[in-house]
């Protein structure tokens, strides 16, 4: 890889409700999209860091559990996306986003698209191996 390569780095939580059901939410920029809570790495952060940060911003929530469960590079995007299955903390009284996001809800695996599908199921049968898998 070249000094001026652009290589991108995500970190996203999977955040299942009393249904199993998982939290998405709706972008309103570019495609205008539905996915998992987090986000691009800024310099200096660690996956951690980027996780937490990215869920305060968009969401107003602090999470109390974070577990990396797998990593996916998306040639798409020339990106990794790590991926961790967490909880929000108590504390949070609700959800409320940023202007990043137009909506919250949660989907069932079978309404996620392919890539979401794969990347939550790893996470809901996460046995303590980290994933690893390329889209």
């Amino acid at each position: 890889m070249a000094f001026d390569d652009t290589f991108r780095l995500s970190s996203h939580a999977v955040i299942l409700n009393s249904d199993n059901e998982v939290l998405m939410l709706k972008a309103s920029y570019g495609a205008f999209s539905w996915g998992l809570p987090g986000g691009a790495l800024e310099p200096g952060e660690t996956i951690h860091d980027a996780l937490h940060r990215e869920c305060f911003e968009e969401m107003g929530v602090r999470l109390s559990e974070a577990r990396l469960t797998g990593v996916y590079f998306h040639k798409n995007y020339n990106s990794q996306a790590f991926i961790f299955r967490c909880k929000i903390a108590d504390d949070t009284p609700q959800i409320i986003l940023s202007a990043e996001h137009s909506a919250s809800r949660f989907f069932t695996l079978e309404n996620l698209s392919e890539v979401q599908r794969t990347r939550v199921a790893d996470c809901l049968a996460f046995s303590g191996d980290v994933i690893s898998r390329k889209f």
